[in-house]
């Protein structure tokens, strides 16, 4: 018995769960499979460190100790956007959006992403430069963008992007912010990526980066005006050149969900406890998964 009268194993116990509990919530709010490598390493630095210090080897775990200590340091910086969301969501309360409960329900209206791709499509051909913001979860606040812009809130149509993007319409600088499957405003003016851009990037470019970097629940559609080539950032990184075909098969990949995933019904707490253990042990699986040979490759 400890001196305040609770036993070792008990302790033990709730050191191993808050652990888990921690880890848990980090690979949540990773959702990549690039970093989901990088935890698997980071895991294994901390099981080896737990051991060393069990085996009483302390010139060892002293170093492994330090490179716990680097590590998470250097994922801090790596995962930045997704842990300012974490921090984000912490601070307003809304813990239940990290286990995918709470979440804004979006709707998907027959032919809305059509209409999009179809309108980049019509701009690609002509050279005129555009900028598409897409919400994926919740709302973006207005804080994260260097200028709002104008509220619209208009239904989405390929007619209405495409004056809104023609040089001569007082909005065609900015970007178009697309909420819920419409049109919530134009003119928005973005961030900037700080980052070491290519040459062949030009400032819309530099801002659909920027954006995503800042919030990692959207992605950002880019029309060159230079060439026409169609780009779509995602967590501060560009995807192009894409086609049109391309860029509809992303889109209805990963800005809509199935119908399946939209009922806004109360959920008990007895079936959000399913579904965090199932979604966790999704998580583990695709942690612990041994690499394919097909991945070794593109390597």
């Amino acid at each position: 018995m400890t001196k305040q009268g609770i036993p070792p194993w008990l302790i033990q116990s709730l050191d191993i769960g808050l652990v888990f509990a921690v880890a848990y919530v980090v690979l949540v709010i990773i959702g990549e499979r690039r970093t989901l490598w990088m935890v698997r390493g980071f895991i294994i630095l901390m099981l080896a460190t737990a051991i060393s210090n069990w085996a009483n080897l302390r010139l060892l775990y002293v170093a492994l100790n330090s490179l716990v200590t680097g590590s998470a340091v250097a994922m801090a910086v790596m995962l930045q956007s997704e842990f300012r969301q974490f921090l984000e969501q912490l601070g307003r309360g809304e813990v239940s959006q990290l286990f995918g409960q709470g979440r804004r329900v979006i709707p998907e209206p027959d032919g809305v992403i059509d209409q999009i791709v179809e309108a980049v499509k019509e701009l690609s051909q002509n050279r005129t430069g555009a900028l598409i913001i897409i919400e994926t979860a919740s709302p973006i606040d207005e804080r994260d963008f260097s200028v709002p812009g104008v509220k619209l809130n208009a239904e989405v149509s390929r007619e209405l992007l495409q004056t809104i993007f023609q040089p001569k319409t007082l909005l065609h600088d900015g970007a178009v912010l697309i909420r819920a499957s419409r049109i919530a405003a134009a003119g928005v003016i973005l961030p900037l990526s700080e980052r070491m851009a290519s040459r062949q990037l030009g400032t819309r470019h530099r801002a659909a980066m920027g954006i995503t970097e800042r919030v990692a629940k959207c992605m950002c559609i880019v029309v060159s005006e230079e060439t026409g080539s169609i780009s779509l950032a995602e967590k501060g990184v560009l995807n192009r050149p894409l086609t049109s075909s391309k860029l509809k098969e992303l889109l209805e990949a990963r800005s809509w969900t199935s119908n399946d995933d939209r009922t806004a019904a109360s959920i008990s707490i007895t079936h959000w406890g399913n579904r965090i253990g199932s979604q966790g042990w999704a998580l583990v699986s695709r942690l612990f998964r041994p690499r394919s040979k097909a991945s070794r490759e593109k390597k």
